[in-house]
């Protein structure tokens, strides 16, 4: 007698195919997600770094003059 265990099924093949896609395709979309939250991370943290170094050698962010005019 022919193990039973061992069968092709063609309809669980092919609900497992569908399966695949979409955890592919949701695959697919966190790590593009993932990795445009790194980018965003890494900008903002370069800039930090570009402001705080330019403050720091340049003495800070001129001052604006104050105007003696009152507006009405």
């Amino acid at each position: 007698m022919a193990d039973p265990w061992s069968k092709k099924n063609p309809f669980l093949s092919m609900m497992l195919s569908g399966a695949n896609a979409w955890a592919g395709i949701a695959r697919g979309i966190m790590s593009g997600q993932a990795k445009g939250q790194q980018a965003a991370a890494a900008r903002q943290g370069n800039k930090q770094v570009a402001d705080f170094w330019t403050s720091a050698l340049t003495g800070g962010t001129p001052k604006r003059p104050r105007t003696s005019k009152k507006r009405r």
